[in-house]
């Protein structure tokens, strides 16, 4: 994963705000005029004082508080449409992201996400994106403000004398720079490790849930939930490390807050008594000074959650910039009927951890029309593999793969899956009607249409025998079917889209022998016209096909 620095996070997150610029720039100026009446409201304070001890400078009362009265109104108005203003472009941005992330998901689907970190993927696409509504919310805006406003004040009270304003701006630079800047790079490491853990628990919790029916046949309660601990443990302690360094930042700014005040008082003084300033200009200073720092402290505050949020702009960001395995096709040749060829594959896996797996070296087979090809062999042999090779999940590292002499890397991709009805090994079913879960793969299909699907599929019967028939709901992922059932619909489904290619993986395993035979019976009735490879490690199943290639 690359790590970037916080400042080319926040540069990558605010190259996202071209379109709604317009609208953050409405927000700043609304925020730094309502910061500058609420740090005016203490100065006119300090600028009635000097009035009622009689000070040259001094402003009458009258026009005092009618500016208190303008500038605390205003100041609520301000503050809410700048709020208004910052969240609506958070809002906006968000679904924007989420659908550049969901766009992304796609272009690398399926190969980048083959056995992927499940949990950790779902913390990306959620709570990390959500996490960025601080950035544009309560991060973008109150950096811009507190630098105009902190520029504003450092001239107003530098009206007095150049040092003092001077003094003034070093002092802002330090609350609103120096602390966050050294805070971050202090917790940028655990704000980032925060986020991994985070998604790494996201990942135990889902495998608990979908594995709990194993949990409690083989009693392992006690093991997974010592694992679920150990991550609870660990992000614990990286939040309160986070904590901790939050409670000392706010110590920290307010104690550099204070000696900004005392400092301020000090110097004015000391110019007061050389004569250099009046006492009124010593007074309105530092009430200046110590009213002026909410924008400046609001970013020293922010450096604690800027953490977490930066790492989270990493991650979408690096998802964002992910490559895909295979570029898709788009100005391809249409996909080609006749002889479907591997050439010399040569291929080796990439794994997680950085290792490689060796799969096929200088492998070739031809697939002819009208034929049932078995793919028969052991486990982690290669058949799954050597089907995604034909879909083009993966691209080889040598030879070819060939459809009626066109090499595969030149065809239209879309056409090229259009082409082909290919049954996986796991069949997703979603949480609708079973109807619908079969016309995924023709939505316009119609109820005969998908009846005749279900019955070559050996699932007919099964259906029509529940209550709502093809209206039955699924429950989330089919859990409410059993492994065999869900397979027969991966099948219909199949049979439904109706392609010249069909690749079936395992498509069987889950199946008893009376449906596999109906199943294996439909493709022998359905092969006329039809390319199909049947991948199984079960030499039963291989008894329709009219080529077995044995793969070791």
């Amino acid at each position: 994963m690359k790590s970037r620095s916080g400042i080319q996070v926040m540069a990558g997150l605010i190259g996202m705000i071209r379109p709604l610029l317009s609208k953050m720039c409405l927000a700043v100026l609304m925020g730094c005029v309502g910061n500058l009446m609420a740090t005016f409201i203490t100065v006119l304070g300090a600028y009635g004082l000097t009035t009622l001890l009689g000070l040259t400078g001094g402003l009458k009362l009258s026009v005092i508080f009618t500016l208190l009265a303008v500038f605390s109104v205003l100041r609520g108005i301000l503050r809410y449409a700048e709020q208004a203003s910052n969240h609506y472009i958070a809002f906006k941005l968000l679904a924007e992201i989420r659908h550049q992330v969901f766009a992304a998901l796609r272009k690398l689907a399926p190969a980048k996400l083959d056995g992927s970190d499940k949990g950790n993927l779902i913390s990306i696409i959620t709570t990390d994106i959500e996490l960025l509504e601080v950035f544009y919310a309560h991060t973008i805006s109150p950096i811009a403000i507190a630098i105009i406003t902190s520029l504003f004040m450092s001239i107003f009270i530098g009206r007095f004398d150049v040092r003092l304003g001077l003094l003034a701006f070093v002092f802002y630079v330090i609350v609103g720079a120096g602390i966050p800047l050294v805070n971050g790079k202090l917790g940028s490491a655990l704000g980032g490790q925060y986020r991994k853990q985070y998604g790494g628990l996201n990942t135990a919790v889902l495998d608990n849930l979908y594995g709990m029916e194993e949990i409690i046949q083989y009693q392992a309660k006690e093991k997974r939930l010592k694992n679920i601990e150990g991550y609870t443990d660990s992000l614990e302690k990286v939040n309160s490390r986070l904590k901790s360094n939050e409670a000392v930042q706010r110590i920290v700014t307010d104690a550099v807050i204070l000696l900004a005040g005392a400092s301020m008082l000090a110097v004015s003084m000391n110019l007061y008594w050389d004569g250099t300033v009046s006492f009124n200009a010593v007074l309105i200073c530092t009430v200046a000074m110590l009213g002026s720092f909410g924008p400046v402290s609001a970013l020293s505050a922010l450096s604690n959650n800027l953490t977490q949020t930066l790492a989270s702009g990493n991650r979408v960001l690096n998802l964002l910039e992910e490559e895909p395995v295979v570029e898709d096709v788009t100005d391809g040749a249409a996909a080609a009927d006749g002889v479907i060829a591997a050439e010399h594959l040569d291929f080796t896996y990439s794994e997680t951890d950085g290792s490689t797996r060796h799969v096929f070296s200088d492998f070739s087979a031809e697939f002819k029309p009208d034929r049932i090809y078995g793919i028969l062999g052991k486990s982690g042999c290669g058949k799954s593999t050597l089907l995604k090779l034909m879909m083009r999940f993966y691209e080889t590292d040598g030879g070819a793969i060939t459809y009626g002499g066109k090499n595969v890397n030149e065809i239209n991709t879309e056409a090229l899956r259009r082409h082909i009805s290919y049954v996986t090994q796991e069949t997703f079913l979603f949480q609708d009607t079973i109807e619908n879960n079969i016309k995924v793969a023709k939505a316009d299909a119609t109820r005969e249409e998908v009846c005749a699907a279900a019955k070559k599929a050996a699932i007919h019967e099964f259906i029509e025998s529940l209550p709502n028939g093809y209206d039955t709901k699924l429950s989330e992922l089919g859990d409410s079917l059993s492994g065999g059932e869900r397979q027969r619909i991966g099948i219909a489904r199949a049979f439904l889209h109706d392609c010249p290619v069909i690749f079936l993986d395992e498509p069987t395993s889950n199946i008893d022998s009376l449906n596999e035979s109906i199943i294996l019976k439909s493709l022998h009735t359905e092969k006329k016209g039809k390319q199909i490879l049947l991948v199984s490690h079960r030499k039963s199943t291989m008894a329709i096909a009219d080529t077995v290639i044995e793969m070791n």
